[in-house]
Formats: structure tokens, sequence, C-alpha cells
């Protein structure tokens, strides 16, 4: 709590080293404490005045009386012009959370009544005393409607009155009812202790909206809601509780994804904002979409604090946001609710299949296995052979701790399959691996449309194209709008000879997912070159290679391109460029190493193409 203290500009005037000091005392010693005392949060410090947010209105006036009267007592053999008093107003209203910041009219109005306080008294709104009364040992005194700046109606003011002989009285009563809306999210106490300068709140109201530009957007809004979801805030201040906020972002954009009727922006393109100061205008025109989703976590001592708002970018306007203090092991509630509250905000039209999908249960309520599967994410942020290891034992464990939890063996069936990918050792036992824990959490949850991609891909990548196509057909029915199972879905189709279906799959992929992995822009340009669409593909591969140079198959498809296009030079330029990047490349080696997961036409078209190019044999 911060304090604006009655007469502070003078004090700090007089004597600034001795005020900071007594403040600093009184702080320690009495005030934060108290606060604490009575479940309050100290929600900012701003100089001399600070905003306290309480779940009780009855421990909101219960700690500011103790406060005051401490006061009051404290002050009792201090001088008169060093004595130290504050004013308190107190409402109980609609607040918005802003991170672990909140503000909003339920803000305003306690700062107003703290104004009309006088040095050392309490001014509550009749909101409050219409649930206090009676429970505090305390009188009140009507002041009657008053009309205060940047609030619109008037409010009905009661001065608190302290000397305990007064408890219980109410002395006058208001001439008209306070008005007010409903409660539509959740009502919240805000404790204000600030001296009466109005321009000192100022920060508690955003600013002018500047909404974003809808003509600017980077792509054309959809005809359903679009959501971007920021990445959730550790506030907690220990970062090594980063992968618990990043893991609850994941699954939320996650849960929010398999509904059909909203457009979710992916994860790895959300997660380029992490960290940075950004303002929602700005990600929904770079990202092409109309709502985004604040929010922040704190998880401490076995229980959690998570806030989180929807704000409507365009116009400015809040459509929700709610705070949920739980403990730690109700997350996979709360997921639940945030989903859900969210699809009701937007209005999203629920299919039967979306209905199911909220309702479905989740792969388990061990809160150590969950825990364990978010490290082990964590450490795939980068994929090196040490951290593929580590996050493989962290995967192990969870299925040690619930071996029905079919999304631990799904991730740690990827592991294997991208060390068969990547790193050529143990080939036949990683990939054989990966299928048997892809059966397997096919088998614990047959709605998994991850466990039936991986099944999908080990097929493709033993030649099994038929058992393969059957098994993507069922990932795209189960997930059709979630960016990372489009990709390879995408590369699947791309593989499988179907190109015109894995050009709009990867076209979906990519809308969801802006900042996609370069793979996807060769996936798609490879798929219209393999169609016959020379400038199509030239025209997306050669905006790819501006961005990533040096990946060489955005390099290779170019020169496969430009070659049968009869851009002799242009694709000599890139078939340079490949070699540069590997001298030992040959269109042999290259037939070898895909000649098994591609289908022999593929295979036929590339080889082609090469050969006119210029590659060596």
């Amino acid at each position: 709590m911060a304090a604006d203290v009655v007469g502070y500009s003078r004090m700090m005037g007089e004597d600034e080293a001795g005020t900071l000091a007594a403040l600093k005392a009184l702080r320690a010693e009495f005030i934060d404490p108290t606060i604490a005392d009575h479940h309050g949060r100290i929600v900012k410090l701003m100089g001399d005045g600070a905003l306290v947010e309480f779940a009780s209105v009855v421990d909101a006036l219960t700690c500011a009386v103790v406060l005051q009267r401490g006061m009051s007592e404290r002050g009792r053999d201090e001088p008169a012009e060093r004595r130290i008093a504050f004013r308190i107003g107190i409402n109980l209203g609609d607040i918005i959370v802003d991170g672990d910041d909140i503000y909003g009219n339920g803000v305003n109005v306690a700062a107003r009544l703290e104004a009309l306080a006088e040095p050392g008294g309490i001014c509550i709104s009749g909101r409050v005393l219409d649930q206090v009364k009676g429970n505090v040992d305390v009188g009140f005194a009507s002041l009657g409607p008053q009309t205060v700046k940047n609030i619109e109606d008037p409010i009905n003011v009661y001065r608190v009155l302290l000397d305990p002989a007064d408890a219980g009285r109410i002395v006058g009563a208001p001439k008209a009812r306070e008005p007010g809306r409903p409660w539509l999210i959740a009502a919240v106490v805000a404790l204000l202790v600030a001296a009466a300068g109005a321009g000192l709140w100022y920060h508690q109201t955003r600013p002018d909206f500047e909404p974003a530009a809808v003509a600017k957007m980077a792509y054309p809004l959809p005809d359903k809601p679009s959501l971007a979801v920021l990445p959730f805030t550790n506030i907690g201040g220990d970062p090594e509780q980063e992968y618990f906020a990043d893991g609850l972002t994941d699954d939320l954009i996650t849960d929010l994804s398999k509904i059909s009727g909203l457009l979710v922006i992916a994860s790895n393109s959300v997660f380029t904002y992490k960290g940075k100061p950004v303002k929602v205008q700005d990600v929904a025109t770079d990202l092409g979409v109309r709502f985004v989703l604040e929010g922040s976590v704190r998880r401490a001592g076995g229980r959690m604090r998570i806030n989180a708002q929807l704000v409507d970018a365009v116009d400015g306007g809040h459509l929700w946001a709610e705070r949920y203090e739980r403990p730690a092991e109700d997350v996979f509630a709360v997921q639940d609710d945030v989903a859900r509250a969210i699809v009701a905000a937007l209005s999203a039209e629920l299919t039967e299949s979306d209905r199911a999908a909220l309702d479905r249960p989740r792969g388990t309520r061990n809160l150590e296995a969950y825990d364990a599967l978010l490290q082990g994410r964590k450490h795939l942020a980068t994929v090196s052979r040490k951290n593929v290891e580590e996050a493989k034992e962290l995967f192990e464990k969870a299925i040690a701790l619930d071996p029905n939890y079919a999304r631990a063996y799904t991730n740690l069936g990827f592991l294997y399959w991208h060390e068969w990918r990547l790193w050529g050792r143990d080939r036949d036992r990683n990939l054989a691996k990966a299928m048997e824990l892809g059966r397997k959490a096919v088998e614990l949850d047959d709605r998994s449309a991850g466990a039936h991609l991986l099944v999908a891909l080990v097929h493709q990548y033993r030649g099994e194209h038929d058992e393969a196509e059957i098994e993507g057909r069922k990932v795209l029915a189960l997930e059709p709008t979630q960016a990372e199972t489009l990709g390879n879905l995408g590369r699947f189709l791309k593989a499988s000879g179907r190109s015109e279906e894995a050009i709009a799959v990867l076209e979906k992929a990519m809308r969801i997912d802006p900042h996609h992995p370069p793979d996807w822009i060769g996936w798609l340009g490879q798929s219209h070159f393999r169609l016959g669409r020379y400038d199509e593909a030239i025209r997306i591969l050669e905006a790819g290679v501006a961005e990533h140079p040096d990946v060489l198959p955005l390099q290779l498809y170019l020169a496969q391109s430009y070659a049968m296009s009869g851009q002799a030079e242009q694709a000599k330029a890139h078939v340079a460029e490949v070699l540069r990047l590997n001298p030992d490349f040959t269109i042999d080696a290259y037939a070898a190493y895909n000649g098994v997961s591609e289908v022999p036409r593929n295979i036929e078209i590339d080889v082609a193409a090469m050969r006119r190019a210029g590659f060596p044999e």
C-alpha cells in the first residue's frame, strides 16, 4: 500500500529525509502487516499513494478502520506539523485486471471517495454500506449524493464514524439509490489510501485508446471471431516458474484452437511477443485478429493466482476479465473455466464436436505429471541433443506418475521421431520406439490428433502410405484448426503426392501461425512446383529466401522451379547456394533420403528438375 499523506508536499519540503524515513518505518511496522492480516493485496505504490485490493468488502473496511485508529494512536504524541494522516476511500465495483494491475470505474470511484474524506477519515459508497452494515463496529453518516469528476452518475457517499460509541448508527439516508450496473464478471473491493490530488490517479485509467486499423492489418479479418492469446506473464518473481506460465498459455491456445468457430493464433507466433512491451492494437494489426487475451500467473506455496482479460483491439472495449485464486492443483479447472468464458464472451458458434471438445476430460489430473510434461516441453524451445535427453527424462517421469497420460506418450514419441529424423543415430530403434509410443497414446486416447499424427508420420517414413493416409484423415477430422498439427499434416500430404490438398492445409496453417517455420514456406512452394505452377512457386520461395537465406530446402526448390520455368541463370544461382550450404549435396543422395517417405512420382518430378538445374549426380 502506498499512502498519499495529507500535507505530504509540505512535509517533504520541510524535511525530505525525515519524512521518507518515517513513511518507510510506518509501512514496515504497521501498514503492510495490517493489510496482510486482512487479506489485502497491494496493487500499486506511487510516491505517497497506494491502491489495495480485497476479495471481501468487510475485510477492506475492517482494515481501513484498524489503520485509521492505529494512525490516530501513533500520532498522539507527535507535533501537529509532523503528524502523518491518511484519507481513505472504499468502493465495491467491477474492475479490469491488467497483468498485476487493476483499473476501471470501480477504482476511479474509490479515488473520488478518498478525496471526499477528511484527514484521518474514511468515505465509502452506498454499495459498500449495503454489504458491511452490522458487520463492522463503526457507524455511518450520509453525505448524500455527490457529483465527482469523470464519474457520470452521482454517488451516494457515507462517512465512517470511527468512535466505538457510534457503532451500529446510520445517520441520514440517501435521497436516491446509487446507480450502478449489475456485476458482469466479479465484484472486488478496492481500498484506496491516497491524498486528494486528482491528477495522481490518471494512471488508473487507460489513456485514450487508439484502435487497431482494420485496413492496415497484415491479414484480412476472418468471418468469425479471431483471437491472439499473449504469453501469460510470470509475476511470481521466480524464474523457475516461467515454464508454468508458458505451459498455461500454450494449453489455453490448444483448447481454444479446437473450437471451429474461432480463429486462434498459434503459440509459435504469439510467443514472439514474450517479454516485450506491446500494445494490443499492434498485436492485432501484426497478426490480423480483432481480440487479444492478456494474462498473468503467480504460483508459490502450493497456490496460484491467474489474471486474464479479453480486449477488443478495434474499439478498445473489455469483453471479459477475471481473477482466479486457487490451490495449484486446480489449474485444470481454471483452464476449463477460462476457455469457456472466452468462447461465451466472443459468442462463438459451437458445433456438437466443439461442445464435445470443451467437455472432454483432460489427459491427467495428476499435477506432478502435468508439471513434468510442461518442464519437458520447455526444454524443447531449442532442439539440441542435450535438451532432447533432458526432455525425455521428464516425459518418462510424467508417464511414471500417470501411466495413462496419453499426451506424455505422444510427446516422448515425437522425441524419438525427431532423433531418427535429425541425427540418424539408432535409426531403426528410434522409429520403432516412436511408433510404439504413438500407438500407446492412441490406445489411451483415440481422440488425440497429436498421437494419430505421430503414427501417420512413422507410417509415411516407412513407406506405408495407405496406413499413413488413414491416420492423416483422422488428424484432419480431430484437429482442423491447430497450426502445428496442420503444418505437419501439410508435409504429410505433400509427401503423399496430394499437392492440392497440401496447399490448402498449409495456407490455413500459415494464416493461424503468421510467424511460421520456414519449412512450411518450402513445403507450400514445393507443392505448387509439383503441380507445374512455377511462377507461384517462385513468388512464395523468393519471399522465403529473402527472410531465411540459409535454409537449404528453400534454395533447392527455387532452383528446381527456375529450371522448369526456363530461367537457367537464376536456377544456377540457387544451385550454387545449395552447394554452399551443403558441398556434398547430390541428386542420388536426395533421392535415397526421400525415396521412402515420398511417393515415387514426387521423386521423379524432383530429379528431373534437379538435372535440368545442373545439380551434381
